[in-house]
């Protein structure tokens, strides 16, 4: 692991972090995942615009000055060396006081992780991830916006330790109304009808990276998509259903609490979609090497 922090690139066990950081404190501060593929950094720009948008929905300042975030990027992901890897790129409001003023934190503090990630095992993956819904329910819009994509995961992580608890590899999240919203980690897409379906970020779904490549994708193989709100019953119905996000690809969905999704994983339209953003992937980017 390399950790670009206040300046200089050190190793992950070398890395270090005032207590009085509000990111550590409050979760107050913005972050992105970004994959290296190849040599190549996916959709640097994309992530970049994201952390910006979702730093200023926060009142958070952008680093002022030298270097830029895309040349710590790219500085963590050489120094790391290698060919496939994950970036974990964070802003924090930086230093305060014990209390949750933001108005007397400062400066932003930038943090660039760079290292190894598989969030699922391999060989199960490829076989069909296993979910099941969970009571966790994402919050409002209006009370947390998916558009923000904050340090503040425990919404997340408490799904996400309920599925496990329950022997599944992830969780299927519904918003208050009972609608699907995303996965823990991922977006969520289905096909019906021969459609390719995902749900609204109004309905509380992160608009990520990888979905909306996902969407353009489909579009070029002429395949007919829609955002909608979803139900449970629209996945457990569907032909096919798979996750999507920078840390975890393109990930077909076996089963849905404990009822297969269709006659074959991966169906014919995840194989598709997934070789395509694999040669994406692998010839798109920012070459780092």
């Amino acid at each position: 692991m390399k950790v670009w922090i206040d300046g200089r690139i050190v190793e992950g066990q070398e890395a270090r972090l005032p207590v009085t950081d509000h990111g550590l404190l409050y979760g107050d501060g913005v972050f992105e995942g970004i994959r290296v593929y190849a040599g190549r950094v996916v959709r640097l720009d994309a992530h970049l615009a994201r952390l910006q948008r979702s730093a200023r929905a926060l009142g958070l300042e952008l680093p002022a000055g030298a270097p830029a975030l895309d040349q710590i990027v790219l500085d963590s992901v050489r120094a790391f060396g290698a060919q496939n890897a994950y970036v974990r790129l964070i802003l924090t409001r930086g230093d305060g006081p014990l209390g949750i003023d933001p108005t007397r934190c400062g400066p932003t503090r930038t943090i660039c992780i760079v290292d190894q990630l598989e969030i699922y095992d391999v060989a199960k993956a490829s076989a069909g991830l296993d979910l099941v819904t969970v009571s966790v329910r994402r919050p409002a819009p209006d009370a947390l916006d998916p558009r923000v994509k904050s340090l503040n995961y425990l919404n997340s992580v408490m799904a996400k330790l309920e599925a496990r608890q329950r022997g599944a590899d992830e969780a299927l999240i519904l918003n208050a109304a009972g609608a699907v919203a995303e996965a823990a980690v991922a977006n969520v897409f289905c096909v019906r009808g021969g459609v390719l379906r995902t749900p609204l970020p109004s309905d509380g779904a992160l608009e990520g990276i990888t979905r909306e490549s996902v969407l353009v994708l489909a579009a070029e193989h002429g395949m007919p998509t829609l955002e909608q709100t979803l139900a449970r019953y629209d996945l457990l119905s569907a032909e096919e259903v798979f996750l999507t996000g920078s840390g975890v690809g393109i990930q077909p969905v076996r089963s849905l609490d404990g009822q297969r999704i269709g006659d074959q994983v991966p169906g014919p339209v995840t194989s598709k979609l997934g070789a395509a953003y694999t040669e994406l992937v692998h010839t798109q980017g920012i070459p780092v090497f």
